[in-house]
Parts: structure tokens; C-alpha cells; sequence
């Protein structure tokens, strides 16, 4: 909220002109349900059992933990590349369509986000089985001489959840694209760019905000994800979600999980600074 000026030149505060008012009931919704909550996590984190930073030294020097760890970030980066490169032709897609049909598909994309979660994650497990739809299509096709296992590890993960985080990176850049005029390709064009120097030098950039965007929400949203990882990879391959799960629910360990749960929220917080600093199309040039 930025600051007005008066009629004799001063400058009038948010707090002198009343509006503060206006955010006051968003200041304490997020106080309750987000500032609290955290600060609570890190007291316990750094209190139980005992005080101290032992919760954070064992997770961070445990191989077991830093596996889940690199398993997290590992399926994260995975799915968002994947998402970023399926997701951007769709959206480009949508963009150029007409109206009509654009509405249509959108709205099959859309309706894929409100379908149940858990039915979705389940639906996956009957296609990737060893005698589900996909392996019996890859072997018709003599693609591969015996069924794939696609259930149970990461490869699972990464495609059950690259199909549910696909219009996470489809809807901001729909935006983004039809916002850019068609005559700033063309006239590349016309100066002698072929199609690639016009995607590569004027689309690309132009539409990275909304990349960014969509791609840091892919990967924050990915980072956290708990129903998918735990259906389709099962327990040799678990991710900081489940750990977290793990502690709280099984192991009533809430000093260890308050640590798993802030690292994850700082690697997020640290992400979105970069983004706002690198990526942010409204920050000064």
C-alpha cells in the first residue's frame, strides 16, 4: 500500500487516512493461522525433547533423512521440468485457439483439478500397474518386452504427480501469452527472425514470469505433497511430507517433525525470494 499526499503537500500514511483498518482482519487471519503455528513448530523443534538444535543435526546428518530429503527435491525438480515443458505448449495452445474452443479445453483442465485427489492417485495405480493400460499399450506396441515397474517408486510419484500439477503451470501462463500482442511476433518476423530466434528471443522471455509462476508453484506444492508419494511410491521411497506424517502420527516425535516441516518451509520462503528478485517482472530494471 503505498503513501498519498494531502492537499498542503504532506504525505498521509495508510495509518493517518484510516485504510490500515481495511487490513487489519488479513493481518490477523494470518497471524492465528500461519505466524503462530510456525513459531509454535519452532519451539517445539528447539525444545523437545531437549532443548537445543539436536532435531535439526539429526536430520540433516542422518542418511536416512537426507535420502528423503533428496528424494523430495529430486521428484520436485523432476516434476516441475516436466510440467514446464508438457504445460507450455498447452498453454500456447490455448492461447491461439479460438475462444470457443479455448473455453472448452480450459474447462476439461479445470474440471481435472476438482475431480478427488484420492480417486485421481488410485486411477494411477490401476494404469501404471504390470498389467495396467500403460505397460499392456507399451507392449502392443513392442515398445518394451516385458511390463515396467511404474508403481511403487519414484517413477510412479513423478507421473501421478505431473498430471495433477499440470494446470498449476497451465492457468498462469494461459494469461501471460494472451497478454503478449501477436504483433510484437510478427514484426520479429519481419526483421528477419525464423521461428525458433522468434521463440527463443521474444516469446520465451516475455512469457518467463508466468513460467516462473507456475514453476515455483509446481515445486513448492510438489515439495509438500502427501497423498500422492504415499500411494505410489510406498515406503522405501518416502518423501519429507510422509517423514513428517511419520513423526507426528506414528512416532508422536513432534520436536523432529517442527524440523522437517520448517526446512521445508525455508527451502519455500528462499525460493520465493529468488523469484521475486530474478523473475519479478515489476521490479526495477
Amino acid at each position: 500500500m503505498g503513501l498519498s499526499v494531502t492537499a498542503d503537500g504532506g504525505r498521509k500514511t495508510p495509518w493517518r487516512d484510516g485504510s490500515f483498518g481495511y487490513v487489519v482482519p488479513a493481518l490477523l487471519l494470518i497471524a492465528f493461522f500461519f505466524i503462530v503455528p510456525v513459531i509454535m513448530l519452532l519451539m517445539r523443534s528447539v525444545l523437545e525433547p531437549t532443548p537445543g538444535l539436536q532435531n535439526y543435526r539429526e536430520l540433516l546428518g542422518s542418511t536416512t533423512y537426507l535420502r528423503v530429503l533428496l528424494n523430495t527435491f529430486t521428484v520436485a525438480g523432476l516434476v516441475t521440468i516436466v510440467s514446464v515443458l508438457i504445460g507450455f505448449p498447452i498453454a500456447w495452445l490455448l492461447a491461439i485457439m479460438p475462444e470457443r474452443w479455448s473455453r472448452l479445453v480450459l474447462a476439461i483442465i479445470v474440471l481435472s483439478m476438482w475431480t478427488n485427489l484420492l480417486a485421481r492417485t488410485y486411477a494411477w495405480m490401476v494404469l501404471l500397474q504390470r498389467t495396467g493400460v500403460v505397460n499392456k499399450v507399451l507392449l502392443s506396441l513392442g515398445i518394451i518386452d516385458k511390463p515396467l515397474a511404474l508403481v511403487n517408486n519414484l517413477v510412479g510419484v513423478s507421473i501421478g504427480m505431473t498430471y495433477i500439477m499440470l494446470p498449476f503451470i497451465i492457468l498462469p501462463l494461459i494469461g501471460v501469452l494472451k497478454s503478449i500482442d501477436p504483433a510484437i511476433l510478427r514484426a520479429a518476423a519481419l526483421c528477419g527472425a525464423n521461428k525458433r530466434q522468434c521463440f527463443t528471443r521474444v516469446l520465451l522471455p516475455l512469457s518467463l514470469p508466468g513460467i516462473a509462476s507456475g514453476a515455483l508453484m509446481v515445486f513448492v506444492m510438489s515439495l509438500g505433497y502427501y497423498v500422492t508419494p504415499a500411494l505410489l511410491g510406498g515406503t522405501s521411497n518416502m518423501m519429507l511430507a510422509e517423514l513428517v506424517a511419520q513423526f507426528v502420527q506414528s512416532l508422536v516425535n513432534w520436536g523432529m517433525g517442527g524440523a522437517a516441516a520448517l526446512v521445508l518451509l525455508l527451502v519455500t520462503l528462499v525460493l520465493y525470494t529468488i523469484q521475486l528478485k530474478f523473475v519479478n517482472p515489476n521490479r526495477a530494471r
